[in-house]
């Protein structure tokens, strides 16, 4: 039986709640940390379930259940790109300077 769980993507982490009525003092229930995250994609086949998507990090794989497709779609590109922002930046960091000598 799946729970029913309230998520808020910023700063690079997705934050999850018990409500859905999120003020400044609510405490979230987890965190994830998009930085850790290798990889989202839609899992409706994996799990045989309508509007399933997949977010995998190194050690494990989670998944979620969004309200409708596009609701889908949309943390699957929203997660997406924070992944490919956080690995560019990386490789930005890791790039050597060819400029100096």
């Amino acid at each position: 039986m799946a729970r029913r769980r309230w998520f808020v993507m910023k700063q690079g982490k997705i934050f999850w709640f018990k409500s859905d009525v999120v003020t400044p003092d609510s405490v979230p229930r987890g965190v994830i940390d998009v930085n850790k995250c290798l990889s989202i994609k839609g899992a409706e086949d994996t799990i045989n379930k309508a509007n399933a998507f997949e977010i995998s990090t190194q050690s494990e794989s989670m998944f979620f259940i969004a309200d409708s497709d596009k609701e889908k779609e949309d943390w699957i590109n929203a997660i997406g790109r924070a992944i490919v922002k956080h690995s560019r930046s990386l490789l930005d960091h890791d790039r050597p300077d060819y400029t100096n000598s």
